[in-house]
């Protein structure tokens, strides 16, 4: 075990980012407090665009994490961070062919669905945004469905959270958001219901954050 740095942990953060949700569901399941720094997304062009976030992220994306420190983006290497470093509750099953499977679905889900319907590169489609992000959520969903039917007991797999989950329940946020028809994938839904139950997912919600707009809390 490392010996934990004493100050506080920092999470760069905006409240819709479904990669910065993942890692506050991480920090809220193992119980890790933190400071949050908001960084709106939208406001004047983008604040991930400025030279002093630039300089706490190069590549100028949500979220980034100051703890023990280190500073670190990537929200699955974040979340990895955490689990090796506090495996308490773990997040990672320890049978390799379930560990196997949590990664495949956040791999899913984090490389093939999310990036290519994100804030970057929506703005560059145009009118046709959201058509796009449209198609990107359902044939990426259409193949996680059958994937979670091999998979899947209460949650992701199994019955326990995993990192799977994590990514899951900010997806299918994204998935409403977009307006996409959630009928085609049953799977999908009673497993984000039974996510959003837990405390975790909620108060690590888009609706609670300390930058939420006064018309989107919770």
């Amino acid at each position: 075990m490392l010996t934990m740095a004493s100050e506080k942990p920092i999470l760069y953060s905006y409240f819709r980012s479904s990669c910065s949700w993942r890692v506050r569901i991480a920090l809220a399941l193992k119980g890790i407090a933190y400071d949050v720094v908001p960084v709106n997304l939208l406001k004047d062009g983008g604040e991930q665009f400025s030279a002093e976030f630039k300089a706490v992220n190069p590549m100028q994306q949500v979220p980034v994490l100051k703890i023990d420190g280190i500073t670190l983006s990537e929200s699955l290497a974040i979340i990895h961070y955490l689990e090796d470093t506090r495996p308490n509750p773990r997040l990672l099953p320890q049978d390799p062919k379930k560990r196997a499977q949590v990664r495949m679905i956040a791999d899913h889900i984090a490389a093939g669905i999310q990036p290519i319907q994100n804030l970057s590169i929506l703005n560059k489609i145009g009118e046709k945004k959201m058509e796009w992000a449209q198609n990107c959520v359902v044939s990426g969903f259409q193949a996680l469905e059958q994937i979670l039917q091999h998979t899947a007991g209460r949650y992701c797999v199994g019955d326990e959270v995993s990192m799977a989950d994590l990514c899951l329940v900010p997806q299918v946020a994204n998935a409403e958001r977009f307006k996409v028809d959630m009928g085609p994938y049953p799977t999908i839904t009673r497993i984000n219901k039974a996510l959003l139950e837990l405390e975790a997912f909620k108060v690590s919600h888009p609706s609670r954050q300390p930058d939420t707009p006064a018309e989107l809390r919770a």
